[in-house]
Formats: C-alpha cells, sequence, structure tokens
C-alpha cells in the first residue's frame, strides 16, 4: 500500500512527539510503522549469499519511477519497498525476518500439485494443425510440412510405443514460443517463403511441434507477445512486471528471441525458472559464451549467449559438441519399394544444385563449367519475370520448386553440389535419403566466427571444416565427398568418381520420425531429473590443445558434460596421474559447474575427458538410456 510523503513526514512527526509523553506504547507504533515498509529506514543487509543486494537498491533508488511494474508491486520510493521487491518479487536480496511470510502479498500460495497424468501416442495432427493458426506463409509452410509427414508420425509413434512396452510416460505441460516468426522480432522468414529463403528453422521447428504432440503431452503454442503474456497468466497492462507465481508449464520451448521477449515483455525471472527453459539453438551455444561475468571478462559477449543456463539446455539441428542438446529435425523415410523405384530410375548424368537464391551463384562458373562436361545440370532458383543472370546458360533452372516436386527432382538425380553456403542446412540430408551423392566444398581454413563473416557474434568458437560437417564426419563416403573446389583436377576426379559410384537412398536414423521421437522422449523424461544417471563412463585423457569432443571420438565415445561433476576432483586426476601442464606440471579443477566444457581446449593442458558409449544412429543417447 502506498503513502504519501508529505502525510508520512507529518505522522512521523506527531508520533515522535507522542513518544516523549506516552514512552513504550509509542515506540511499539514507530516501530511497527518501520516494519510494514511505509517508512525510508530499512537498513539495507550486506549478506555474501546476495552479493548484488546493495548494487540494486542503488538502481532501484536511482530508476524505480522508470517501469510502472514497480508501482505495481508496491514499491514507493523507500528502502523498505525496495528490499520488500527484490526479496519477495525478485530473488536479489535475502527474505526480511519481520515480513509475514506466510501470506506475503507480492507472492501466490503454493496450490497443491495435481495428480500425474499419463502421457499417450496421438497419431490424430488435427488438434496440432489448428493450434499452428493461419496468416503467415511461414505457418502455412509447417503445416503443409506436418501434413505430408502424418502418416510416417503415425507409424514411428506405433515403433516407440511398442519399443518401450507402453510403460507409463508423465503428460507435461508445455509451452512452445517460437520467437523468431513474431512481428515483435521483426519476423523476416515469413516474407521470404516463396522467395527462397531460408527453410531450415522452420522445418526444425514443425517437426518439434509434431513431435511433442505426438507423445502426448499438452502443447500450448505462442506465435506473440500476447499469445505468450495470455499462457502465462500476466495480467493486462501489466507491462514488463516480473511473473511471481509458480510457472504454468512443466517446459518452455523458445529460442533466443522469445528467451529476450520473456525477460523483455514480462521480466520472467531466469533465476526462478530457467531449469524449464529449452532454446532452440540451430549453431550452438558453447560454455564460455554462456557464462556472463566468464563471456565479460574473456571476450567472448556477443548478442547471444550470456544467460547463464545450463549448456545442456541449448537444443541444436545437428550434434555440433555434446555440451549442447541436439534436437535435430526428420526428413522423410522411404520404404523397400520407393528404394528399389529410386534407384532403377536414376539419371547417371543429372545433378541438382543446392542454392534458391541467385546471389548464391555468383563467382561458382569455374568449377561449374567441369561439373557442365560430364552432367546436366538443373537448379531450383528463385526468379519472378526473368531468368537470374548469375546462373549459367547452360543450366537447366525450374524455378523454386514445391517441397513433392523438389523431391521428385532428387529422385531422378545422381548429384546433389553444394556451393559452400547455406551452412548444415536440412537439404543434403533429404538428397542423401533420395538417393543423391552429395558433393560439398572443403573449407581450408575452416570457417569461424574468427575468419568469416557468417559466424561473427554466434555465440560459439566451432570450425567449420566443410558446407555440412554433420554430412561429412557421420555419413561420409560413398554418399558425402568432401573436396578442394579451388583444386580443378581434384574435383574433376570427384565427379568421375561419383559418375562410377552406385549408392542407395540412406537416412540415419536419428533424422528419422521415429529417431526423433525416441531422443524427445528421452530428454523430457530423464533430462530434467538427473540427465542419463545410468551412464558408464569412460575416463580418457586428451592430447595438449585436443578438447574432449576429439579425445572421446578417438576412441569412438562421445564426450558426456553432466559427468564432469564427477571427475572435477584431485583423487581423479591423481588416478589419471596424466592431466596435467606438461609445461609446468600443474593440475586444475574447474570452479564453476556452468564452464563445465567437452568443446574446451587449451595448448598448455591435457584434459581428463568423462565419455560415454552411444546407440547406433543415435548419437544423443547412451545404449541403455531407453530403458
Amino acid at each position: 500500500m502506498g503513502v504519501d510523503q508529505s502525510m508520512l513526514l507529518v505522522s512521523l512527526q506527531e508520533i515522535h512527539l507522542h513518544l516523549m509523553t506516552e514512552g513504550k506504547i509509542a515506540f511499539n507504533f514507530v516501530f511497527s510503522v518501520i516494519r510494514d515498509g511505509t517508512s525510508n529506514q530499512c537498513e539495507v543487509p550486506r549478506d555474501p549469499r546476495f552479493p548484488e543486494c546493495p548494487g540494486k537498491v542503488d538502481w532501484m533508488r536511482a530508476r524505480w519511477t522508470s517501469d510502472p511494474c514497480y508501482a505495481f508491486y508496491g514499491v514507493d520510493g523507500s528502502d523498505c519497498s525496495f528490499l520488500i521487491y527484490l526479496s519477495e518479487v525478485e530473488w536479489f536480496c535475502p527474505p526480511l525476518s519481520w515480513r509475514n511470510h506466510s501470506s506475503p502479498p507480492t507472492q501466490h500460495v503454493q496450490e497443491a500439485k495435481p495428480p500425474k497424468r499419463q502421457a499417450a501416442f496421438r497419431t490424430d495432427l488435427t488438434v496440432l494443425l489448428d493450434q499452428v493458426g493461419t496468416g503467415k506463409e511461414s505457418l502455412s509452410f509447417m503445416k503443409r510440412r506436418i501434413r505430408r509427414l502424418a502418416q510416417q508420425w503415425a507409424t514411428a509413434a506405433n515403433r516407440l510405443d511398442a519399443k518401450l512396452e507402453q510403460r507409463w510416460r508423465d503428460q507435461k505441460k508445455i509451452l512452445v514460443h517460437v520467437g523468431f516468426l513474431t512481428e515483435e522480432s521483426g519476423d523476416v522468414f515469413s516474407p521470404k517463403v516463396l522467395k527462397g529463403g531460408p527453410l531450415g528453422e522452420m522445418v526444425q521447428w514443425a517437426d518439434i511441434l509434431t513431435a511433442l504432440h505426438v507423445l502426448g503431452h499438452n502443447l500450448k503454442i505462442s506465435m506473440s507477445v500476447k499469445e505468450l503474456q495470455g499462457f502465462l497468466g500476466v495480467p493486462p497492462g501489466r507491462g514488463s512486471c516480473p511473473l511471481t507465481g509458480p510457472l504454468p508449464f512443466d517446459l518452455i520451448y523458445t529460442d533466443y528471441h522469445g528467451l529476450q521477449q520473456m525477460k523483455q515483455h514480462m521480466g520472467l525471472s531466469l533465476k526462478k525458472h530457467k531449469c524449464h527453459i529449452r532454446v532452440i539453438d540451430t549453431f550452438g551455444t558453447e560454455p564460455a559464451y554462456n557464462h556472463e561475468e566468464y563471456a565479460t571478462l574473456h571476450g567472448y559477449r556477443t548478442n547471444w549467449g550470456y544467460w547463464n543456463l545450463n549448456a545442456r539446455q541449448y537444443m541444436t539441428m545437428f550434434p555440433h559438441t555434446p555440451d549442447n542438446s541436439f534436437m535435430g529435425f526428420v526428413s522423410e523415410e522411404l520404404n523397400e519399394t520407393e528404394k528399389r523405384s529410386i534407384q532403377q530410375n536414376k539419371v547417371n548424368n543429372m545433378a541438382v544444385v543446392y542454392g534458391k537464391e541467385a546471389s548464391m551463384w555468383k563467382g561458382k562458373e569455374g568449377f561449374l563449367q567441369i561439373l557442365h562436361r560430364y552432367m546436366e545440370v538443373h537448379g531450383t532458383v528463385y526468379y519472378e519475370t526473368q531468368r537470374p543472370p548469375e546462373v549459367p546458360a547452360f543450366v537447366k533452372n525450374h524455378g523454386l520448386l514445391p517441397q513433392h516436386e523438389l523431391q521428385q527432382l532428387l529422385r531422378k538425380a545422381k548429384l546433389f553440389i553444394g556451393f559452400g553456403f547455406p551452412y548444415e542446412g536440412p537439404a543434403p540430408l533429404e538428397a542423401i535419403a533420395n538417393g543423391c551423392i552429395f558433393l560439398q566444398p572443403k573449407f581450408n581454413p575452416p570457417h569461424s566466427s574468427l575468419n568469416h563473416e557468417f559466424f561473427r557474434g554466434k555465440p560459439t568458437s566451432r570450425e567449420v571444416s566443410s558446407q555440412h560437417p554433420y554430412a561429412e564426419q557421420y555419413i561420409g563416403r560413398p554418399h558425402v565427398m568432401t573436396v578442394d573446389y579451388n583444386n580443378s583436377l581434384e574435383f574433376d576426379s570427384a565427379i568421375r568418381e561419383i559418375m562410377r559410384t552406385k549408392v542407395e537412398p540412406y537416412l540415419p536414423y536419428e533424422y528419422t520420425c521415429e529417431g526423433m521421437l525416441e531422443r524427445v522422449h528421452s530428454y523430457i523424461q530423464h533430462q530434467v531429473r538427473s540427465m542419463w544417471r545410468r551412464i558408464l563412463t569412460e575416463l580418457l585423457v586428451s592430447q595438449e590443445g585436443q578438447s574432449c569432443v576429439e579425445a572421446c571420438q578417438s576412441a569412438g565415445f562421445i564426450c558426456e558434460p553432466a559427468h564432469f561433476r564427477f571427475i572435477n576432483n584431485k583423487e581423479a586426476l591423481l588416478f589419471s596421474d596424466t592431466a596435467f601442464s606438461v609445461v609446468r606440471r600443474e593440475c586444475g579443477l574447474q570452479r564453476e559447474p556452468l564452464l563445465f566444457s567437452c568443446a574446451g581446449h587449451s595448448p598448455k593442458y591435457r584434459r581428463l575427458c568423462p565419455c560415454r558409449d552411444f546407440r547406433r544412429g543415435q548419437v544423443a543417447l547412451c545404449k541403455d538410456c531407453l530403458q
């Protein structure tokens, strides 16, 4: 309750005068006024458990009128009201001992948890299609994709249900907020859907929505800040005031745009709710960029990152590093009849170019001329009225094709050739699944934030050795060939080898509908609680300058970041007898758990690495992680 400051001064003077005549009774009255937070005489605590408290109080003194949400929670300019707000609405200050914590005015009473409900697999996608909504070409694209793959999702659901032997699965309340498609984020993607713009993010979001729905969870979908506020129960007109009650969802899937919107438009307290957040993050976020203080002090601060989440809460399109969780997407799976038909109807001298935008063709005539000696070259470049001048005359350009027509083109072609951009999209996997060989350029030196504009500002130091590292490393020959396009002899030789090579359509299990359902199910049921308690960890020691990703891969394992906390001690280092600085002969431990990193490396140190096994075709899960 706010108090008029001039009235307060008069009241205090009167109370002080009364104190001299009435003694103890008047003193108790003064103390009750101060305890209720209507005076400016609360002492700011100096508590090492809450080091930011004094600074936050100073900030509130100077700026408490800058946002109406402070008044909404009873802030009136007094230190007492600041401390109440900073301890009960936010968590920067310790609870005030004289407050009535049984029923504080700014906190909700903890409600009894409803009984758990069992999740049941769904094969009808009608409700999901209605939830996705209308009004944008991006949403229409996502709905077309959901419809086209509906039967494959249904088949995958039945297979996984049988594999899990119909065991109990908790139904979760899940909010999906697609931040990059909101008007508040600028939504640059929707207008480009029909003009050759990037579709990878929409492919992934469509598949995430479908996987969550098919797994039987209680799903809400938000495509605007207004919808987001409604689902989270933010009262109208409250602006950016923090959400104080219990979060009405078990999990929130969003992206970096959505994360920022949650903070800006309703002050979502990550300190309170961050364990519920999952960030869909195409290229990944490494721990050094995620830890705000470390990133700021060591030059890793970018426009993204610095949210102080557990690095496994960032979910990527491809398994870049085990520090993040691999979410992925799906490609259409062919049956045996379709595979035989494709092999019988392949045109051995037909190539399709991976490049829908005319700008991608600039400077590519040299190796295209070599390709044209051996193959008929096809393109799917967007244009409105005239043929793009960047596309050579010998290229048969089909224009931008609907997905089913593009798929028919890929089923005939022998070769799908990349220009080096876009990086790590879904198209190469779709081409390989339709029986094409994917030819891509090798990058020497590798592309990274240090030498390439596209990666500058992204929260990762990962070095990209080719246009599609997953295809190069996890699929490889004969389905994928990675060569130096600047070496005309090497390029020429690769084309001739491709024409001699016969391949069957191939799709990694982790990119099938069943593989994605299996992975997302495991994350939802296990990741929140313990993240694979049953994993058998193998300890390996890296070479100097080698990351734990590389050390584990060299032995046929995957680095498991969840187990750094078990080996981050003197005993483990003594046991390994080799994890030290070779030059200084010094051992080091990590003091900040958020900086545990599989990707980290130093030329001065050898690292002790926790490694695990993985399911065949499912790198995200250990062999026993479905049990």
